[in-house]
């Protein structure tokens, strides 16, 4: 017998896998009670953490399954930035460029891409779009940043600014690269690690139980 609209609003969303709508138009995300697919959604939001030793991972993993992680996050990074426009953006990269990075060559755009993919693109993007102007070609260099990073606590922006401004100077994630992020972040290996927790915690559904 098909349910009606009122019957599919008050269907549990562990039960049908679909966003549930509260009476009060409130949507709620999803419980998953199926093991497999709990681990399966649990096994992608841990993506943002590949790279860092088995040891750690499993840690991160352990807090996320066990609801540690968001309250310690919370405690540990309680304010939010108030960048919130491209202009802003462009002034406190351009700001930390000024402040570590005078040789650097000048940025010509620094802005939030509603369409970045922050798996695909790390982070943040970096591009040296090459242009025609007064005869000769120029290298205009932008940076681009995932516009979810608008409601991150300042460490977390800083740590993504830094990271795309030292592409200006070493292209590559090898040791030079990263003295380079943490003489202007002294902490930037924490914080990174910090933010991707986040972004597993956020992903992943909710405990099971």
């Amino acid at each position: 017998m098909p349910s009606s609209a009122s019957d599919q609003a008050n269907t549990p969303a562990d039960q049908t896998g679909a966003v549930a709508v509260m009476p009060d138009g409130t949507a709620v995300a999803p419980a998953i009670v199926d093991p497999i697919a709990h681990k399966v959604a649990l096994d992608r939001a841990m993506r943002y953490l590949r790279g860092y030793p088995a040891s750690l991972q499993e840690r991160a993993r352990t807090m996320i399954v066990r609801g540690e992680a968001a309250p310690w996050l919370a405690k540990r990074y309680p304010q939010r930035h108030p960048v919130q426009t491209d202009k802003a953006l462009f002034a406190f990269a351009n700001e930390i460029r000024q402040d570590f990075m005078r040789q650097a060559p000048l940025l010509n755009k620094v802005l939030y891409d509603s369409k970045l993919d922050v798996i695909a693109h790390a982070l943040g993007l970096h591009t040296a779009i090459s242009r025609v102007q007064g005869g000769r070609l120029v290298a205009k260099k932008e940076i681009r940043i995932a516009s979810l990073f608008k409601h991150i606590a300042p460490e977390f922006l800083q740590m993504i600014v830094v990271h795309e401004l030292a592409h200006l100077r070493e292209m590559n994630h090898d040791k030079a690269f990263y003295r380079l992020c943490e003489s202007m972040q002294p902490d930037y290996h924490q914080v990174e690690f910090d933010l991707r927790l986040l972004l597993a915690q956020r992903e992943a559904p909710p405990p099971l139980g």
